[in-house]
């Protein structure tokens, strides 16, 4: 059922995503935008021997997008590549391969977007602000 997508859990993180905060001197900046609904999140990444030490982000995007962005946003300092290129495969692999949510402190709040997993339409917007990580990533450690 479709009121499974917009869960309290997944309208409160919604809610509390950080304020628009972008980097005036990034290491790199990613946008990703989805196709299907127009959501974009646009993320800017500074790392320092290879830990996230500053995190920007503008995220214009569906509920589900914005909770997984700030989910995203509220966790990311302290973070190194390794932790966010699983992170991003294990929310692929949950969404799209019935796997299992990503676990550990950090993250475990994500496990609320499991619920998307029965809805492919919503699996690009929801992926937009790992995907984006994940750009910056690549630019910085390339």
């Amino acid at each position: 059922m479709i009121s499974d997508l917009y869960s309290g859990g997944i309208l409160d993180a919604a809610a509390a995503i950080p304020a628009v905060r972008r980097l005036e001197n990034p290491q790199a900046t990613a946008k990703r935008v989805s196709r299907v609904c127009g959501s974009e999140v646009e993320v800017d990444l500074i790392l320092e021997n290879d830990l996230v030490v500053e995190f920007g982000m503008a995220a214009r995007a569906c509920a589900l997008g914005q909770a997984a962005a700030s989910i995203v946003g509220r966790n990311i300092i302290g973070a190194n590549s390794g932790e966010l290129y699983q992170l991003r495969d294990e929310m692929r692999s949950m969404l799209k391969e019935n796997g299992p949510p990503p676990v550990g402190a950090r993250w475990e709040e994500l496990a609320m977007l499991e619920t998307i997993r029965d809805y492919p339409q919503r699996h690009a917007s929801t992926m937009l602000i790992f995907e984006a990580v994940c750009d910056c990533l690549d630019q910085v450690l390339s």
